[in-house]
């Protein structure tokens, strides 16, 4: 007998814990856009390195440097939260797993709110 929800269930995705795949597909979405803006950071960010503080302030108060820089931070955080987190859960179990996975959750947040704050001292 042919059954049609275990085959509409592997056709979806959802296994039986019924996430699925969001790991892998958050993990291959951040992917690409680091592989976007990881040279468009390098090349905004490598010509005002060693200039004094007034010329980068000055440099960082344009939108597009700011905005790399920003995205850069956000994307990058949050893909190493995930990796994290996958890499914590698949070799740690319990109480422990959950006491790490919840230190690199705040350790990525805290490092993304401290970078966009550095980003927007420099803006205004």
């Amino acid at each position: 007998m042919f059954n049609f929800s275990a085959s509409l269930v592997r056709a979806f995705g959802i296994g039986k814990s019924k996430t699925g795949t969001d790991h892998f597909k958050e993990m291959k979405i951040s992917s690409i856009l680091l592989l976007i803006l990881v040279p468009l950071f390098i090349m905004t960010f490598g010509p005002i390195v060693g200039e004094n503080h007034t010329e980068v302030t000055s440099y960082f108060a344009k939108p597009f440097p700011s905005l790399v820089c920003a995205l850069t931070l956000i994307v990058g955080f949050s893909h190493f939260k995930s990796g994290a987190t996958v890499a914590i859960e698949d070799y740690s179990h319990g109480k422990v797993a959950r006491f790490l996975v919840n230190g690199v959750t705040a350790l990525s947040y805290s490092a993304m709110a401290i970078g966009l704050f550095a980003i927007a001292k420099m803006v205004f």
